[in-house]
């Protein structure tokens, strides 16, 4: 049977068809962000016979699912603004991960894995590309009991370790609809003056992992004048295109597709998904690969970039809780702050303003509040920058890096911090 039959075959008339497949007591898995196949998810409550299931989603794009925990357990490995609010309600559990850690961790705590996936529409040789992702669905596909698709036309086809054969596929659906498109971020003053500072960090024919958000778009703004950078990151910002178009790219140190950029997710704009589609310099890998610490560490001139919440005296950096309430997860910061620790000529760079709600709180820290997370270690983190300077850390004493953590908070809390650190006997 050819792929046309094949794909015709499996092709089912609706997405609550399609979930049918799913049996009780089965673990289902979806991709993070774009990946999620929206229609099938939204198919998931109509399923009536669904018992002992659980849902594993990672910074999911969509509201909460509404379904019956009896029916479907569900689990946050990223938690979005409304699983916030779900995870403090009971409504859904959260997995603690290091990213590159997802597939082996999945691999080992769930159950007969069920994967639903978006995919672009088919090639001539019967192949689905995921698209905007690889993520730690595509290390699972020949461990999944079954695999149900959902082909959207509007997903661009790209290239490197993330297609899907027709035969692999125990049922699909067509749905054609809009990608989620990252909001429009307002540049402040201090993103700003953090993006500059951060520039004059990177120099020419440096590797870098950067990803989404205003101080990371601030960031590439001045970089359009640098010459033969690399990307090596695990999401493909909007911004990436602007550098291309500038020439700033050639991606000619890339240890996983030389010549081409790499990552394992995008999230941007239309702009950017129409950059990607049928675009051989743009190359999508495994998680395994693109946070791989040990890969990451191969990498030399890497520069990665990172944003936190706060950081304390010992230069820890909390990146997942807010006020000692979790707010997301671990993503791929610690895995790039390891990797950049061991790579040569590595710099790892944590970027935060100095203050919170209106200049009222101090985001350096003398040590952090009660119940947040510890994201990066003390021992990997390497310079700091506020709008008010660069802390480099690394190779530093407690006493040292606390005078240089004091010199780039805000001069409003320099004398409490200074007061603090006294109390401490950490000066």
């Amino acid at each position: 049977m050819n792929h046309l039959d094949l794909y015709n075959k499996k092709r089912m008339n609706t997405a609550e068809e399609a979930v049918l497949l799913i049996e009780s007591n089965e673990d289902i898995i979806v991709p993070l962000a774009v990946g999620e196949p929206p229609a099938l998810m939204s198919a998931l409550d109509s399923h009536k016979t669904l018992k002992g299931n659980r849902l594993f989603q990672m910074l999911s794009l969509r509201p909460v699912i509404d379904v019956e925990p009896s029916k479907i357990k569900l689990i946050s490995m990223f938690l979005n603004k409304d699983e916030r609010r779900g995870f403090y309600e009971k409504e859904l559990d959260l997995l603690p991960n290091h990213f590159s850690d997802v597939p082996a961790i999945l691999e080992e705590t769930a159950k007969e894995m069920v994967i639903m996936a978006t995919v672009s529409p088919m090639d001539d040789h019967g192949y689905f590309s995921l698209g905007t992702n690889c993520d730690y669905i595509y290390p699972l596909l020949n461990k999944a009991k079954k695999v149900i698709v959902e082909v959207n036309k509007e997903m661009p086809y790209t290239f490197g370790e993330n297609r899907i054969h027709i035969s692999e596929v125990d049922g699909l659906v067509e749905h054609h609809a809009t990608l989620p498109v990252t909001p429009e971020i307002p540049l402040r003053e201090e993103d700003k003056v953090i993006g500059e500072t951060v520039a004059k960090m990177i120099n020419d024919g440096d590797t870098l992992q950067i990803g989404f958000g205003a101080i990371p778009n601030a960031i590439m703004n001045y970089l359009k004048n640098h010459k033969d950078l690399t990307i090596f990151t695990e999401m493909i910002p909007d911004k990436v295109v602007d550098l291309f178009d500038a020439g700033a790219i050639t991606n000619s140190n890339n240890p996983l597709k030389k010549g081409s950029m790499t990552a394992t997710f995008a999230f941007g704009s239309k702009k950017l998904y129409d950059f990607m589609h049928n675009n051989e310099q743009v190359q999508m890998f495994p998680v395994t690969k693109t946070n791989d610490s040990r890969i990451i560490a191969q990498i030399d001139q890497l520069v990665t970039i990172n944003a936190t919440v706060e950081v304390d005296f010992f230069g820890q950096c909390n990146s997942e809780s807010i006020g000692g309430r979790y707010y997301s997860s671990t993503g791929g910061q610690a895995d790039f702050g390891i990797g950049a620790r061991m790579a040569n000529n590595g710099k790892g760079i944590i970027c935060l303003h100095s203050t919170a709600k209106n200049g009222t709180i101090s985001k350096i820290v003398p040590t952090l509040a009660k119940g947040s997370v510890v994201t990066t270690s003390k021992n990997d983190v390497d310079y700091v920058v506020t709008e008010y300077g660069v802390a480099k850390l690394r190779g530093k004493t407690i006493r040292e890096r606390v005078e240089a953590l004091i010199q780039i908070a805000h001069p409003n809390f320099r004398d409490e911090l200074t007061l603090e650190a006294e109390k401490m006997g950490y000066r």
